[in-house]
C-alpha cells in the first residue's frame, strides 16, 4: 500500500518538475501571461500554507487576490477572495491572536475553553478548505498554459500523459493538503493537552513561523518556496500516523468537554475506551482502543490501526494497577512502590467516575498530575503540624 502511495507521490512530483522545466522556455508563453512553472509553484505553496493554518491561509490568500484584482473584475473572484469571507476570517484570526498575546495572564479556566474553540475552528476550516478551496487552487494543473507546457514536453508527449496530469494532480493536491493539515492540527491538540501557557506560546510561535516561511517565501522566490513546501509535505507524510492519533485523542477530548460527557457516561465492565499513554509492544502512543477482561480474567486492550483496519489485541502483564484522578482527565497507572507509571489516558468523560471505574476493574485509586502535587503538599503540611504522619516501620 505504502509503495503504491509513494509511487503516486513520486509521479506527481515528477510532473511538477517537468512542468516547471517546460516553463523555462521563454518562447512558450506571451509576455503578459504567467509562466506555467510559476503557476504550479504558486499552487503548491498556497496549498501548503493554507494547510498549516486553514483560516489564516485562506483569508490572507483571498485578501491578496482581492487587492490584486481590478475593482470591475472582483465579482468574478472565487468565494475565498470575496470580502464577505476574508474580512471576517482575518478578524477571527486577529481575535485569536489577542487571546494568545495574553499568554500566562489569561487564567487556565478561561484559556482552555478558548483553546477548545480554536481547535474546533481549525477542524471546520480544514474540512471546508479541503473540499472547496484546494480543488480550486489545484485546478491550475488543468489550465491551458500548463497543459500546453506539458504537451510541449517530449517525454510527456511521447507517453501521452498530458491528460493524465490533470486527473492525478487534484487528488494528490488534496492528499498533500490533508497530511500537512494533520501535522498542523496536531499543534492544536498538543496545546489542548498541555497545561503550561509557555509551551502553548512556543507551539503557536512555531506554527506561525512555518506559515510565514511558506507565505513570505512565495513573494521572494516562488521556486524556493515550492521546494520548501514539498519538503514540508514529505515531513508531514512521515508524521501522519502520529498526527492522526493525536487528532483522534484531541477530538475525543473536545467532544467530551463540549457535550459534558461525564454527565452521561457510566463505566462498563464490557470494555472502556481509552488511549495508550506510552508505546506498548507494536502499538504506538495514543492508540485508541477498549480495555476489558477476557474469560481468563486477563486485561486485554483491543484496538484497530487507523480506526479501520483489522482489530489487534494486547494482553497486559499481571501487576498492581490503579485509576489515577486528575483535574482534566484521569489515567490508568501501574504502581511499583511509590512510583506511578501511566499506561493509559482516560478521556474526560470519565472525570468524577474514577471510583466507579476502579470498582469495575477491582483496582484502587490514586492522584496523578497536578492533584498528585496538591496531595503531596497536603501531606507535608499535615505531617509538619503533627497530624497523619506515617507510622514508623517495625
Amino acid at each position: 500500500m505504502k509503495k503504491h502511495l509513494w509511487l503516486l507521490i513520486a509521479l506527481a512530483l515528477c510532473a511538477v518538475i517537468v512542468v516547471a522545466h517546460a516553463a523555462t522556455k521563454p518562447a512558450a508563453k506571451p509576455a503578459t501571461q504567467a509562466a506555467p512553472g510559476a503557476e504550479v509553484a504558486q499552487a503548491v505553496t498556497t496549498i501548503t500554507g493554507v494547510a498549516i493554518s486553514p483560516l489564516l491561509g485562506a483569508g490572507a490568500y483571498g485578501a491578496f487576490k482581492w487587492f490584486r484584482t481590478e475593482e470591475s473584475q472582483r465579482k468574478n473572484l472565487p468565494w475565498f477572495a470575496q470580502a464577505w469571507f476574508w474580512l471576517p476570517a482575518l478578524a477571527l484570526v486577529g481575535a485569536v491572536a489577542l487571546k494568545d498575546a495574553g499568554g500566562v495572564a489569561v487564567p487556565t479556566a478561561l484559556k482552555k475553553p478558548l483553546d477548545v474553540a480554536e481547535a474546533l475552528e481549525n477542524k471546520v476550516s480544514g474540512l471546508v478548505a479541503a473540499g472547496a478551496f484546494v480543488p480550486i487552487v489545484a485546478s491550475v494543473f488543468g489550465s491551458e498554459t500548463v497543459q500546453q507546457a506539458v504537451a510541449g514536453n517530449a517525454l510527456f508527449a511521447s507517453l501521452g500523459l498530458s491528460s493524465l496530469l490533470n486527473v492525478l494532480m487534484v487528488p494528490v493536491a488534496v492528499f498533500a493538503f490533508a497530511v500537512v493539515w494533520l501535522a498542523g492540527h496536531a499543534i492544536n491538540m498538543l496545546i489542548l493537552i498541555s497545561p503550561f501557557a509557555t509551551v502553548d506560546a512556543a507551539l503557536k510561535s512555531f506554527r506561525t513561523f512555518l506559515f510565514s516561511t511558506v507565505f513570505v517565501g512565495g513573494f521572494v522566490n516562488e521556486t524556493a518556496a515550492a521546494v520548501w513546501s514539498l519538503l514540508l509535505i514529505l515531513v508531514s507524510y512521515c508524521l501522519a500516523g502520529w498526527a492522526f492519533r493525536l487528532t483522534v485523542c484531541g477530538t475525543q477530548f473536545i467532544w467530551d468537554y463540549l457535550t459534558f460527557g461525564r454527565t452521561r457516561c457510566r463505566p462498563d465492565a464490557a470494555g472502556i475506551g481509552m488511549f495508550l499513554a506510552r508505546k506498548f509492544e507494536k502499538a504506538p502512543i495514543r492508540t485508541y482502543g477498549r480495555l476489558a477482561r477476557n474469560a481468563a480474567g486477563e486485561l486485554v486492550f483491543t484496538y484497530r490501526p487507523w480506526l479501520l483496519l483489522a482489530p489487534r489485541t494486547l494482553t497486559l502483564p499481571k501487576g498492581n494497577y490503579a485509576v489515577g484522578k486528575g483535574i482534566f482527565h484521569g489515567e490508568v497507572v501501574a504502581l511499583e512502590g511509590e512510583e506511578k507509571t501511566a499506561l493509559f489516558t482516560l478521556p474526560p468523560r470519565y472525570n468524577t467516575h474514577e471510583d466507579e471505574l476502579a470498582r469495575v476493574y477491582g483496582w484502587g485509586t490514586t492522584e496523578v498530575g497536578i492533584l498528585a502535587g496538591f496531595a503531596a503538599i497536603g501531606r507535608f503540611i499535615r505531617e509538619l503540624c503533627g497530624f497523619g504522619g506515617r507510622p514508623a516501620a517495625a
